[in-house]
């Protein structure tokens, strides 16, 4: 039995149309969806790529493995899947991006050699590292190993100082002149790169070699897609294949526009807001956002035709989720900031190949499910034991088979906004720019360190329109919703080396040996049921 985890980066949840999308087609995510189990209440744990993929590696909340913003370090020693995984046999390899940045200040302070063995899994989130794609320019960051991709573009035709720059994120003008990718009114352009050789195209046939290329040892592998993150550009046809009349309608409204929040208004007068707010931007770039998902679906179905080719559909259990949506102009926002549904809300779709799956095939889920219960999902696949005093999400599995359980009835998200500018417009420290989302399945609560919280009712309003945070009338809602908040954090988060079984042990051997502490005499000891102790007589 093996997993193959796939992942997008920035995909939205309803821009599929297994989700309910009308205005783009992706029929072969459809298919995995018909033959496994759709989970249509999944939320990430940070609405950031770093944070959040922090999250799915470790299955640990942000508050607990630390690494609360893109380019924070995930701290040296903490656990990973990878690290579970290898204790019971298993291979655990990536191909593509993790955005993982290693703790290089604490492996010196501990003596690892960033390239020794416990060093290169330690740098790489406790990955064997098949292929590492991050998606970014390799000039700025060397340790993401974008030059993979670089050479294969090159051994291609498609040369240059940074083929990754000038040819995947460039694009040709219509007077023979090069554009870049960056710039969001060159979205319509074709990307220089042909499409059988764009990222997407070279990770999904790096990810085939990874498959190709194993033995009898089991596997995980993380086939993990830098679309359809920014730069949006896409190649040839996919850069044209929808224009703005397919687009839905945005989501905004004036009522929004005109918050009283104070962190509301900052962040809608950042820059990228401000831009996809405009709606000729988010009509030039969300038609080649789906386009790059269709290009996605379409690479999809060139994996699984592999898988069933081959024969290992039938041992391999196949995962597709995102690690966080994009706000795409709703909200009056762009990027993937905050906790609406359009960026922390994600899709997760299950292919599970035993038999006890069988039952549950083509069906979907409204429970509510969190990025951090993948790691036992996998731990309990390849048969492993729960690790409950590390890992804090929890095993899908009974609900992949139909089984009963008392569920989740609230899920987290955090979000640390120390560096974003919207911090020092509204004058808050940063140590108190944090943001914590709960949401029960119909209330979605914000705590706001240092300003009044928000509040969403996403059954009378679920467009996410009507922030109630500042009503009144709301007051038993917001109080409840915040004694949720205070007791996910009054929960053990960091005692993570000492397991429930060793803990009872200690509680039932009373002090340790050699220690007496509070009797009387011998006596009242040996009534306790112990032995008396030879250095006791001394």
């Amino acid at each position: 039995m093996n997993v193959l985890w796939i992942m997008a980066d920035q995909l939205r949840w309803d821009y599929l149309s297994c989700y309910g999308a009308k205005h783009i087609d992706t029929p072969n995510l459809d298919w995995l969806a018909s033959r496994g189990v759709r989970f249509d209440r999944t939320y990430v744990q940070s609405p950031i790529c770093g944070p959040s993929r922090m999250s799915f590696y470790t299955g640990r909340y942000v508050r607990s493995h630390g690494s609360t913003w893109n380019g924070f370090p995930l701290r040296v020693g903490e656990p990973t899947l990878g690290d579970h995984l290898r204790e019971i046999g298993v291979k655990c390899s990536l191909v593509g991006k993790t955005h993982m940045t290693p703790d290089l200040e604490g492996m010196k302070r501990l003596g690892i050699e960033p390239d020794s063995t416990i060093g290169a899994l330690v740098s790489e989130c406790g990955f064997d590292v098949f292929i590492r794609d991050d998606g970014l320019n390799p000039t700025i960051y060397p340790y993401r190993h974008s030059q993979d991709y670089d050479q294969y573009l090159r051994d291609h035709g498609m040369d240059g100082d940074n083929p990754w720059e000038e040819w995947a994120n460039s694009a040709m003008g219509p007077h023979g002149e090069i554009l870049s990718g960056w710039m969001l009114e060159n979205a319509p352009y074709a990307a220089r790169v042909p499409k059988e050789h764009s990222e997407t195209a070279w990770l999904t046939t790096r990810g085939i070699d990874y498959i190709e290329a194993q033995g009898e040892q089991p596997w995980l592998c993380h086939l993990s897609y830098i679309k359809p993150h920014w730069p949006y550009l896409a190649p040839a046809p996919y850069n044209n294949m929808y224009t703005a009349s397919d687009l839905p309608k945005v989501n905004r409204s004036e009522t929004e526009r005109n918050s009283d929040h104070p962190l509301t208004q900052a962040w809608m007068d950042m820059r990228v807001c401000k831009s996809f707010s405009r709606d000729y931007i988010r009509d030039l770039v969300a038609p080649v956002y789906m386009g790059l998902i269709k290009e996605l679906d379409d690479q999809m179905g060139r994996l699984f035709a592999y898988l069933k080719d081959s024969g290992r559909i039938d041992n391999t259990m196949i995962v597709f989720c995102s690690d966080h949506g994009d706000n795409m102009g709703d909200h009056w926002m762009g990027e993937k900031d905050l906790f609406h549904d359009c960026s922390s809300r994600v899709p997760m779709i299950i292919y599970d190949p035993r038999r006890a799956a069988d039952a549950n095939r083509g069906t979907s889920t409204d429970a509510l499910i969190e990025g951090i219960d993948l790691t036992p999902t996998f731990l309990d696949f390849f048969g492993g034991e729960q690790l409950p005093h590390i890992i804090e999400g929890r095993s899908l599995t009974p609900l992949l088979h139909n089984q009963p359980v008392d569920w989740r009835h609230y899920c987290v998200s955090e979000y640390d906004y120390s560096t974003r500018e919207a911090r020092r417009a509204v004058g808050v420290d940063q140590l108190d720019a944090r943001l914590v989302m709960v949401f029960d399945g119909r209330w979605k609560y914000i705590h706001v360190e240092k300003m009044r919280p928000m509040l969403f009712d996403l059954q009378n309003d679920p467009e996410e329109v009507i922030d109630l945070g500042g009503n009144e009338a709301y007051a038993d809602q917001l109080a409840r919703m915040s004694e949720l908040h205070f007791e996910w954090s009054r929960q053990h988060h960091s005692r993570i080396t000492r397991s429930e079984s060793i803990v009872e042990k200690m509680t039932d051997g009373k002090e340790p040996p050699g220690i007496l502490i509070g009797f009387a005499n011998r006596e009242e000891f040996e009534k306790d049921g112990r032995p008396w102790p030879e250095h006791a007589d001394r």
